[in-house]
């Protein structure tokens, strides 16, 4: 049977680079994308089927994630892909900081929404994550929006090192039922995910150190390799990997079983006051 491939931020990075090597290979490849422009474009280029979904607007990912559901009775692998680093703190029209909610809520949610058709076959989720959340990162659960002590770098690690929470929380709830996760950093890329400006990042993404950076192509390389592996044989459910295809240490709060399960909760309490879940 042809797997089912959820990919989101497909529409441009390396989730573009990775829906065109995918095309090559025998997968029914769905992509979601916000740009509704380049999302058609990759979607024509690919073959895949698409969707349009703004993370920020979080009645975009229930939409999405329905209508995904109703058309994939199984979904082998889902990429939680889409992300980005925002100036601010900006509050989104759901009433959470963006970065949190693009970076993790959002992807915390789709997945809730596609726990059927992911156990029906054993699936596999794969979460794009970053060195940022080690060199960034600190967590503080009653803060765990980055409310308090908001810097565009700050929230951004925080919410990377949400995806690699996440990651573990699904492997320990799930793992038995036959569902594996993964998270990686795919590199220091050189795409336009910092491109909304007022941050530091930004000038480092879009100034003289960008010729240093990874490539798109690259990075999508390094997420097909995830999306495509065999758990138990080329990488490890639970576990975070570095761009060098490495299990890797990253934010010392990634290790403490309490903060995972703690994080888990929060984020679906969260969700439940605005009636997503």
């Amino acid at each position: 049977m042809t797997p089912t491939v959820v990919l989101t931020g497909g529409s441009d990075g390396i989730g573009a680079a990775a829906a065109r090597i995918l095309s090559t290979r025998d997968v029914n490849l769905v992509i979601v994308g916000r740009s509704a422009e380049k999302t058609r474009a990759v979607a024509a280029e690919t073959g895949a089927s698409f969707h349009i979904a703004d993370f920020a607007r979080l009645a975009d990912v229930d939409r999405i994630a329905a209508q995904i559901a109703a058309d994939h009775e199984r979904i082998d692998v889902l990429a939680n892909n889409a992300g980005g680093i925002f100036p601010g703190p900006q509050i989104t029209e759901d009433g959470f900081e963006k970065t949190f909610q693009v970076d993790h809520l959002a992807p915390f949610l789709l997945t809730h929404r596609l726990l059927d058709p992911l156990l029906k076959c054993g699936g596999t989720v794969v979460n794009t994550a970053s060195i940022g959340a080690k060199i960034f990162g600190r967590l503080d659960l009653e803060d765990i929006q980055t409310l308090a002590t908001f810097t565009p770098n700050r929230a951004y690690g925080n919410a990377k090192l949400a995806n690699i929470l996440f990651t573990k929380g699904l492997h320990e709830r799930f793992g038995a039922q036959g569902l594996s996760s993964v998270a990686f950093h795919p590199g220091v890329v050189a795409t336009s995910f910092a491109s909304d400006g007022g941050t530091l990042m930004n000038r480092l993404y879009q100034g003289a150190a960008k010729h240093l950076l990874t490539s798109p192509e690259q990075g999508g390389g390094t997420l097909t390799h995830f999306i495509s592996g065999t758990p138990g044989a080329e990488w490890v459910s639970g576990e975070y990997y570095s761009d060098q295809l490495k299990v890797a240490r990253t934010n010392r709060a990634a290790y403490d079983p309490e903060v995972v399960r703690r994080h888990w909760e929060i984020g679906e309490e969260l969700l439940r006051r605005r009636d997503w879940l």
